[in-house]
């Protein structure tokens, strides 16, 4: 009895193993472009939807019975995620069997088909609270419950008279179009799920070590030191991840540790670590898949988006950089070229960023060409498996690329159960016309201040995007604000990516800061106090979307709605560049000495002068940047006159 409950945990993770392992070459194939003559996929849709989704259900169903034979879940949790699985199995035979119909003639639903819905909705939404945690989920049960009782609410949120049964069997299940198995689970499986697999190959292959080891050695002379590391290696690492919580663990296990052995704090440690890997997800080519699904909803080319993106992210990343070169200042941290615990890199260590770098130029390169991002990809992951044999640790155990492609599918399986409930989300705000309404509702609350509308329409991003992954919180979010955004006169890309920017940073925002949380573990920093300082060196993931809302040429692009100037162009950057110098300054409270309230005062004063639009805001942002600078420099010689006299 004994060797049975031993082998049974390892019987239940083979298993589990084999069934990821089919979803990613199942996967794969349905969107593998064609060789010449020759092409697998796509599959039927409907087929391919409802088989597709019951592989993700049983393998989430399997893992967390192989946590209950691990000792980390009861038996509860246990057994109705096995009896929920069998539900769903059932489900999705029953979606096959009349979607199929639908497609040759029409379909009265009734209770049965009803009930069947709100089962397969219950299901993902269970599997989805215990992957991603409550806030997910309380969305989707809130939809189900607005969409059926709608038409009973008092006020503006009252919907029309509707048949229960009919409306929520085709907004929950029975729809290629809506629902958990609709047009949002098309596009994840079609365009996300092969840059999934991507990063976990990447991840696989060894590179995310080597290129660690060589940022700690580029800034091993900078007083930052592994602070300035963390941020490196995580926007590149980001860029590939499709979550900034695996960002936190994949980089912040070995960056947190050494960020507090150099003197700063638990909680700065882990915001730097949070506010990096969070980044990561706004850093193209990649952007964490969320740029593939951005370029569907707008209707623009995948170039155009990582284009747009391109001086936001660096802009986010420099001012990173500049939290950290003031907050060691301030806090008297010295250049040391040591890293105890991290080996300076070899020769390997940088033929292993071929790994990284290789791929990501092909995806970019076959973009420009006029491939499919899902083409793009896959041509990338073609490339990679041998390309991976550059690694000597990859020659001696090549079993490595496989178990990745494992870790892929596993990941796309969960990431595939918070989309579930974002999708009843989507068609509960569908059905019910919820987004006109707020866009109605944002647009006579305030109609002639576009900062104020957009401060609305911020706040909502960051409450609804927090505690989801970066690519269900901007699907979400951006189907209730986009309408309004528009509305305000910004193009839809701007607006897009406004949405995008903010819900991104709803996972460093308290109190549901997923990615600061995830860095306070490691760092062994108070949650809620690295996710405060996590905002403040991370602001700028907030203030960039304003400045592009307002100054719509900082994406480049003509889609962004402005024609490109470069005379212009070039005056923002550098308002950018010294809006985030002194902010950063203000935020830490430090220049070349410490600041006095007000200074720190002032210079928030100059940085939104300099942010805000016009001619007349930017002379006195200037004048007043260009004064306290000069100011400062001139006091700070000063007090070192003194201090030399004195001495002497």
């Amino acid at each position: 009895m004994s060797s049975f409950s031993c082998s049974l945990p390892r019987v239940v993770s083979s298993v589990i193993g084999i069934l990821s392992f089919i979803i990613c070459i199942y996967g794969l194939a349905n969107v593998m472009p064609a060789i010449g003559d020759f092409r697998i996929g796509p599959f039927p849709m409907v087929f391919f939807r409802a088989t597709f989704f019951a592989l993700c259900i049983v393998t989430i169903a399997l893992a967390m019975c192989e946590s209950y034979l691990n000792g980390k879940a009861n038996v509860f949790i246990a057994l109705l995620s096995t009896i929920l699985m069998f539900g769903m199995l059932w489900c999705c035979w029953s979606f096959y069997r009349i979607s199929s119909e639908l497609d040759d003639g029409m379909f009265l639903f009734g209770s049965y088909e009803m009930w069947i819905a709100v089962l397969a909705s219950i299901s993902a939404l269970f599997f989805c609270w215990r992957i991603w945690g409550v806030p997910v989920a309380l969305l989707g049960v809130i939809g189900i419950l607005y969409m059926a009782t709608g038409q009973y609410w008092p006020g503006p949120l009252q919907t029309v008279s509707h048949d229960v049964n009919e409306t929520l069997a085709q907004n929950l299940l029975y729809s290629l179009d809506t629902g958990i198995l609709g047009s949002t689970f098309a596009i994840v499986t079609t365009t996300v799920f092969p840059f999934i697999i991507l990063g976990a190959l990447l991840e696989g292959v060894g590179a995310g070590d080597s290129m660690i080891r060589i940022a700690f050695h580029w800034m091993r002379k900078t007083a930052g030191g592994p602070a300035h590391a963390a941020v490196l290696s995580s926007a590149l690492f980001g860029t590939v991840s499709g979550s900034a919580v695996g960002n936190v663990v994949g980089t912040g296990v070995i960056t947190i540790p050494m960020i507090k052995r150099r003197g700063f704090s638990a909680n700065f440690a882990g915001a730097v670590e949070a506010s990096a890997s969070t980044g990561g997800q706004i850093m193209p080519p990649i952007m964490g898949a969320a740029a593939l699904v951005m370029a569907d909803f707008v209707g623009v080319n995948y170039m155009t988006v990582i284009i747009a993106v391109l001086v936001p992210s660096i802009a986010y990343y420099a001012s990173l950089f500049a939290m950290i070169v003031f907050e060691s200042r301030r806090l008297n941290i010295k250049a040391d070229d040591e890293f105890v615990g991290v080996d300076k890199p070899n020769k390997q260590d940088y033929l292993n960023l071929l790994l990284i770098f290789i791929p990501l130029i092909i995806i970019v390169a076959l973009l420009l060409y006029g491939l499919s991002p899902s083409g793009a990809s896959i041509a990338a992951l073609a490339c990679l498996l041998p390309l991976s044999l550059i690694n000597p640790a990859i020659r001696a155990t090549p079993v490595k690329l496989i178990s990745s492609l494992c870790v892929g599918g596993r990941t796309f399986a969960g990431l595939l159960m918070a989309i579930a409930a974002v999708s009843i989300v989507i068609s509960a705000l569908s059905a019910t016309g919820i987004p006109v309404k707020f866009s109605v509702l944002l647009s006579s609350v305030i109609s002639s201040s576009l900062l104020v509308s957009l401060l609305i329409a911020a706040f909502c991003c960051i409450v609804l995007g927090m505690g989801m992954p970066t690519l269900p919180a901007y699907v979400t979010v951006a189907t209730i604000a986009i309408p309004a955004m528009e509305l305000l006169g910004l193009a839809p890309l701007t607006a897009h990516m406004f949405v995008f920017f903010i819900a991104v940073g709803s996972a460093i925002t308290p109190p549901v800061a997923i990615a600061a949380f995830a860095a306070a573990s490691i760092a062994k920093g108070g949650p809620i106090g690295t996710s405060v300082q996590a905002s403040k060196v991370g602001i700028m993931i907030f203030i960039i979307p304003f400045t592009f809302a307002f100054n719509p040429m900082l994406l480049t692009v003509a889609d962004s709605g402005i024609p490109f100037d470069l005379v212009s162009w070039i005056w923002l950057l550098i308002k950018l560049a010294v809006g985030i110098l002194l902010t950063a300054t203000a935020l830490t409270g430090f220049h070349l000495r410490k600041l006095h309230f007000y200074e720190i005062t002032a210079r928030l004063v100059a940085a939104v002068m300099l942010f805000a639009p016009g001619i007349l805001w930017d002379q006195i942002g200037i004048s007043l940047a260009i004064f306290l600078w000069g100011w400062h420099l001139r006091h700070n010689l000063n007090l070192s006159k003194r201090f030399k006299g004195a001495k002497q």
